[in-house]
């Protein structure tokens, strides 16, 4: 059984970081005016609304959707993604990972890693895609990805 949907890299989109701004800002709040995110990232209305809609028709940008706790999405694949940062480039590595449509949270860490990026995917082979599309980013030296297979809370 083959999916219809195709994955990202299908189109060879290339972000730059204008892109990687605004995909930031819209992860934070996707019904910010448009010329609010002008007025943020310093551009015109009309850019924002160019790139908008370049990111929606190359499927960077897939739909905007509501934000919902954990226990509400009984589907799909969560990971934890952890990453280490070669030299000086944690800066320039966490501003992509904030413009990577899959990462939903990004955390500052101590110890042998540099950075936890929670993960979500339609699918393992979704999964695969975007496990590779980060490990591309520049300045990523490695990483490390455990499935999320539960939550446990305490009461």
């Amino acid at each position: 059984m083959q999916s219809e949907s195709k994955p990202i890299t299908d189109k060879r989109v290339a972000l730059d970081d204008l892109d990687h701004q605004l995909l930031a800002l819209l992860r934070a709040n996707a019904r910010t005016a448009t010329a609010t995110l002008a007025k943020k990232l310093g551009v015109s209305r009309g850019t924002i609304a160019n790139r908008i809609a370049r990111l929606e028709a190359s499927g960077v940008i897939l739909g905007y959707t509501a934000q919902v706790g954990a226990d509400a999405e009984p589907s799909g694949i969560r990971a934890w993604m952890s990453i280490a940062v070669e030299g000086d480039k944690t800066r320039e590595v966490v501003k992509r990972l904030l413009g990577e449509p899959s990462v939903r949270s990004l955390h500052d860490t101590n110890g042998r890693w540099d950075l936890l990026a929670e993960v979500h995917a339609a699918s393992i082979g979704e999964l695969s895609v975007v496990l590779e599309r980060i490990r591309k980013i520049k300045g990523i030296g490695n990483t490390e990805t455990s499935i999320h297979l539960q939550t446990f809370r305490l009461s």
